[in-house]
This record gives structure tokens, C-alpha cells and sequence, in this order.
């Protein structure tokens, strides 16, 4: 049934009762005071009046931005849709801003959250536009295109099967050739059985972005393109000569004095005694970029190496580099942010949890380099439950909680819940108890040293009780296979392996379904700042 509507029905789980969010996301939601050093401005939309002040006050050039935008779009054959194309020419207009989201080019979008990220960016310029008609606001999708950890971005899920990309190419992914993709394509295509406008939207949309274009970062912009230009999503790439100019200051920075490890550091012993610090800083936080390689530049007596390479230089040798040649400098993931942030008239960046994590050790680095720490939003997050899952669920009879609470104890709790027995056996533990207080007391008038013997038969009774309830509980769960074989089916394909739906299912899994219509509800829905865990169920 293609295009069947799906609507939102739940939204009032918060994230700290779904179990799956750290504790530093769920201080920062409640702006508790531990983290409250680690920001500058949380970002409510009354807040975003002192955020755009502040932007409005630092220097960069826009005309750079917008020309090489033009240039970035130019080079891909992609349907020029007006709202895209409107967005990039206001950029050049001092009162427009941007709210940023970045992700990996994983295959085929990868996760489903990467779409949530996305609607994230585009109802919170939607919120702001509103708030602050004076001023405009453009959605950017950031690609990191340099990025080179290939495993991570090689694959998606479909139906429940991961499809896998093979190549041995090195360096920056988004210059990556295509090549071994036409072999993914037939693989996913054969799954594609239910031949409908659903199915080949999303077959069309995999040959569009990965069999014509020319390298990953390409094929991404135009998947990307193609499912949110008419919101007008603006999408970067900042491997780019003329956009890294920008950092040549703070990137010889970096290599003179190795300033951002310094500072990372100091937060980090600040951070780490209330949080798990999520990354540490390299001496040099800067990768040495070029075809086939992304490798780290590493301090060596007085000159560098480039690890893993036989390239060295001097001092001088680099320094005459990066102002040549800034695109063969890359920023890691503690400077991309500083990157974005020079370069982009942006207000807050949306990302999830661990992004949010990384982004809270980086404050002091951007009060160095005098670059406005943007705000930091969690990005929306969403279950979707197809007409089979929303029909288990009402059939179990659960909220919101439960359909969150590990398997294991989601089981146990239904089948107490239906059973007059007490499976801690709390009454026959008591009287134990109270037995053996009774012995202890006429040890204690005959021979006080025999008490530790009458405690240890105790201990041993009440274990065998434990083993009982358990033999209970297991035969009561037998009595009740068909609902608990229910909870097992739900919980399997709503939380595979245990986690998230959002962080294995890709969107083709749904869309294959509902078609475009299951991002209506999250259109409708989303919108930031929020601490709430969004359900959306097939209506039937």
C-alpha cells in the first residue's frame, strides 16, 4: 500500500526515560549546572537573540562562501531547484544565517537519523524564521567528505540485510571513485520485490547518486539534493582550496604552537570528573590530505612527518604549504567545528549525543581563535512503528516506557503482571527469615559461635528460594509463549541488537513502505530545543 499516511501519535517519552541517552546529554537538556561551564548560550528560540548578535559582530566573507557554493553545485549535474539556489544568493546578505547539521557520506544515507538530523535543521530555521521575521535562515548539511574511516560509511540496511561496499581506496571518502557500486546496486534492487512508485523512487534514486556521478562527495550531494531540495537544504563541502584560505591562521596555529591540545586538555580534567570524555586531542590536530591519503602530521625534533608516509618538512617547508596549498590541510574532528564555524555565518549546530559530547570540550578553542561557539542543539529523534509493530504493541497492552525497557525485564514485568503468583516468593523469604532470627536467638543462649553457622544456612535457603521463583517464572513465561513470543518480535525489529531503531534501520526500509509520507509526521513534529523522544505508528 504505497503513500499509506502514517501519523504521530506519541510524542511525550523523554529522552532520559527512554534509557539511551548519556548522562551529559541529560544534564544538558535540563541545563544542569556540572556542564554549564562547557557552552556559552543554550539555545531556546529567546535565546537566539544574543546568538545572532554575536555572529552578527564576527568578520568573515560571504562572497567566498556563496561563489565557491555556486561552484560546489556546478560541478554536479543536479536539478537546480529554486529554493537551493535562493538560499545560496542570500547568504551573501548580512542578516541571513545558517543552522548546521554534519554526517559521514555514509552509503545510501546510512541510519535512519541522518534524515532526523536533516528535518531537525529545517523546522528549527522554520521556528526561527517565525521568531525573527527580520532575518533569514538557511539549513546546511555540512558533508564530511575528508573523513577517512571508510568502514564506517561502507554500508546500509535493508529488510534487515546490510549491503556492503568493497574497495581499497585510501584517504578523504569524498574522493572516492564509485567503482564496485553497480554490484551493491543489484543486490539492493533484487530485494526490491513490490514493484510500485515506492520501490522505484528509491532503485532510481541509488542509480541516480552512485552509478552517473563521479565520486562520493558528488553522489552524496545529489541523493541528499534530491530528498530535500524543495526545503532548501544547502549542502557543503569544505575539502575546498578557496574555503580552507580561511583557516590558514588558526591552522599554523595549531602547527607552531599545538594550542587546541593544550586547551582540550585542560577542559577535559574539568570534564572528566563529573563525564566520559568522548575524544583527546592529537599533539597536531591536522591530517595531511592529498589523493589516496589522509594521514596525521606529527612533530619531529624541529621538522614533521607525515605518519605512515615518507613525506617530511621543515618548519618553513609547511608553513610555505598551507599558504600555497591550505587544501592539503585537513582539520580532525576537534577542529572541523572551528572550521564550520569560520567559515559559516552559523547560529547552532544540531547534532546527537556524541557529536554533542565532543562539541562540549571545545569551547575554550573557539574563545583562542575569537570564533563564536555556536549553539548546540540534540538533534530530534524518532521511532517508527510500521502496521505490524503498532498492532504488537496495542496488542501487549504497554506505554511508552515499557515499549523502551530491555526485553529481559520488559517480559518479567508483563508476566507478574499477569500472574496471581509472587515470583520473589517475598512471603516464603520472610518466614525464612523470621525462622532462622528465632534459631539464632537459642544459639545465642547455648553457643554464641554456632550463630554463623545458622546465617550461612539462612543465605543458602534464600538462594534456593531465588532459584524457585525463577523456575516459576520461566514456566509462567512457557504458559504465555504467544505474547511473549510478541515481545520478542516487537523488540527485535524495533530495537535490533539492542539498540535504537534510528541507528541501524536506513530510510529505504521505511520508504519502501509509506513512501515520502513517513517524514510528513516529522515535519509536523519536530522541533528543537526539545528533551522529548518522538513515536510515530501507522494509523491502519
Amino acid at each position: 500500500r504505497p503513500n499509506r499516511l502514517i501519523y504521530m501519535i506519541y510524542n511525550s517519552l523523554s529522552f532520559r526515560n527512554t534509557g539511551y541517552f548519556s548522562s551529559i546529554i541529560n544534564d544538558y537538556l535540563i541545563q544542569d549546572e556540572k556542564i554549564k561551564p562547557f557552552y556559552k548560550d543554550y539555545p531556546t528560540i529567546e535565546n537566539f537573540k544574543q546568538i545572532i548578535e554575536n555572529k552578527e559582530k564576527f568578520p568573515f566573507d560571504r562572497a567566498v562562501l556563496v561563489d565557491d557554493l555556486k561552484a560546489q553545485y556546478a560541478a554536479v549535474k543536479i536539478k537546480k531547484a529554486p529554493q537551493v539556489f535562493q538560499n545560496i544568493e542570500l547568504l551573501a546578505d548580512g542578516k541571513t544565517f545558517t543552522i548546521t547539521t554534519g554526517h559521514q557520506l555514509c552509503l545510501y544515507t546510512g541510519p535512519l537519523y541522518f534524515i532526523y538530523k536533516i528535518i531537525s535543521v529545517i523546522n528549527l530555521c522554520k521556528q526561527l524564521k517565525a521568531a525573527y521575521p527580520e532575518y533569514s535562515f538557511v539549513p546546511v548539511y555540512w558533508m564530511a567528505t575528508e573523513d577517512h574511516d571508510f568502514e564506517e560509511v561502507n554500508h546500509f540496511n535493508f529488510k534487515g540485510k546490510k549491503l556492503v561496499w568493497d574497495t581499497d581506496q585510501k584517504g578523504g571518502v569524498g574522493r572516492f571513485k564509485l567503482k564496485g557500486l553497480e554490484r551493491v546496486y543489484e543486490e539492493f534492487s533484487s530485494l526490491l520485490t513490490d514493484y510500485n512508485e515506492n520501490t522505484t523512487f528509491i532503485r532510481q534514486l541509488f542509480e541516480k547518486a552512485y552509478l552517473k556521478q563521479d565520486n562520493l562527495a558528488d553522489a552524496t550531494r545529489v541523493l541528499v539534493h534530491d530528498l530535500f531540495q524543495t526545503e532548501g537544504l544547502v549542502i557543503i563541502d569544505g575539502d575546498r582550496r578557496e574555503l580552507k584560505k580561511a583557516m590558514i591562521p588558526a591552522f599554523k596555529d595549531e602547527l607552531i604552537h599545538a594550542t587546541s591540545s593544550s586547551l582540550i586538555e585542560k577542559t577535559n580534567a574539568e570534564l572528566s570528573t563529573h563525564y566520559k570524555i568522548q575524544v583527546n586531542p592529537r599533539e597536531i590536530n591536522l591530517f595531511y590530505l592529498d589523493e589516496g591519503i589522509r594521514a596525521r602530521i606529527v612533530a619531529d625534533g624541529d621538522d614533521f612527518v607525515v605518519n605512515e608516509t615518507d613525506l617530511r618538512f621543515t618548519e618553513d617547508e609547511l608553513l610555505s604549504l598551507l599558504e600555497t596549498a591550505p587544501e592539503k590541510f585537513s582539520p580532525n574532528v576537534v577542529l572541523r567545528p572551528l572550521y564550520q564555524e569560520t567559515i559559516l555565518p552559523n547560529l547552532a549546530y544540531i547534532g546527537g549525543g556524541g557529536e554533542l559530547a565532543y562539541w562540549f570540550q571545545l569551547k575554550s578553542v573557539f574563545e583562542h581563535f575569537a570564533v563564536p561557539f555556536p549553539g548546540l542543539l540534540l538533534r530530534n529523534s524518532a521511532a517508527i512503528l510500521d502496521n505490524k509493530q503498532t498492532k504488537l504493541y496495542h496488542q501487549l497492552n504497554i506505554d511508552l516506557e515499557q515499549l523502551f525497557t530491555p526485553e529481559v525485564d520488559l517480559i518479567k514485568e508483563l508476566v507478574k503482571e499477569s500472574s496471581s503468583i509472587d515470583f520473589e516468593l517475598s512471603v516464603e523469604k520472610q518466614e525464612l527469615t523470621t525462622t532462622y532470627e528465632k534459631l539464632k536467638q537459642r544459639a545465642a543462649l547455648i553457643d554464641v559461635t554456632l550463630i554463623p553457622h545458622f546465617e550461612a544456612r539462612l543465605t543458602k535457603h534464600i538462594i534456593d528460594l531465588e532459584v524457585s521463583g525463577k523456575k516459576l517464572l520461566r514456566a509462567e513465561k512457557k504458559k504465555n509463549k504467544e505474547w511473549v513470543d510478541k515481545i520478542t518480535t516487537l523488540k527485535a525489529s524495533l530495537f535490533p541488537k539492542g539498540g535504537l531503531q534510528e541507528r541501524t534501520d536506513n530510510f529505504s526500509s521505511i520508504y519502501y513502505n509509506y513512501g515520502s509520507a513517513f517524514m510528513t509526521p516529522l515535519y509536523e513534529n519536530f522541533s528543537l530545543p526539545t528533551d522529548q523522544f518522538s513515536v510515530v505508528m501507522d494509523k491502519g
